[in-house]
């Protein structure tokens, strides 16, 4: 298989997916924290940083286990064996924040003193982790995951920008067909499109 091979279309849709969910989370996140919002608007904002985390968390099980069953395309030889570690790196550390964001987000409302609920896009209640929401003192538990799960944010967009960055390099740079591999529609050396 050469570099070409693309990406089936489930692997394809939940990668656009999660990567649309982690661009919202973070304008939704920076305005959460460092715009000039009303209480109520404030308060949407959150939800709403909720609702689109515990998808992302969803669609990264799903990305996981379709993963875990069908095989990716291979890079293509030419690529030196440094690299490949470092793709490979860069792809387990973004299933790991994928993972791993969320859940210090849940771990947070369910730790926060206010006790809000989650109700995700308005609709389906989501409950709180009981061994969180059922803690007396609260307030230096959530403190300690707030702090974890904002620098947490910090690592994932870097991440995410050290991903991005290498997918452009290999198309603008590489010509190696890379990133054509997950695009929706894909063009082939022709420059024929295939799904």
């Amino acid at each position: 298989m050469t570099a070409q091979a693309r990406y089936d279309a489930v692997a394809i849709v939940l990668h656009w997916l999660v990567a649309l969910g982690i661009l919202a989370l973070v304008v939704i996140g920076l305005s959460m924290t460092h715009g000039n919002f009303g209480l109520a608007s404030k308060f949407r904002l959150y939800q709403l940083h909720k609702s689109i985390g515990i998808t992302v968390l969803l669609a990264a099980i799903l990305r996981l286990a379709w993963r875990l069953t069908h095989r990716p395309p291979p890079l293509p030889v030419t690529m030196p064996p440094l690299e490949r570690k470092a793709a490979d790196g860069v792809h387990l550390a973004l299933y790991a924040f994928l993972f791993f964001l969320p859940l210090t987000g849940w771990a947070l409302v369910s730790a926060s003193p206010l006790n809000l609920p989650t109700v995700l896009y308005g609709v389906v209640p989501w409950p709180h982790l009981p061994m969180l929401a059922d803690l007396e003192n609260k307030a230096p538990l959530e403190h300690v995951l707030k702090l974890i799960h904002g620098k947490g944010a910090w690592l994932l967009i870097a991440l995410f920008a050290v991903h991005l960055g290498a997918a452009l390099r290999h198309q603008f740079i590489l010509r190696d067909g890379i990133l054509r591999r997950m695009l929706p529609i894909g063009c082939d050396r022709s420059g024929g499109s295939q799904l």
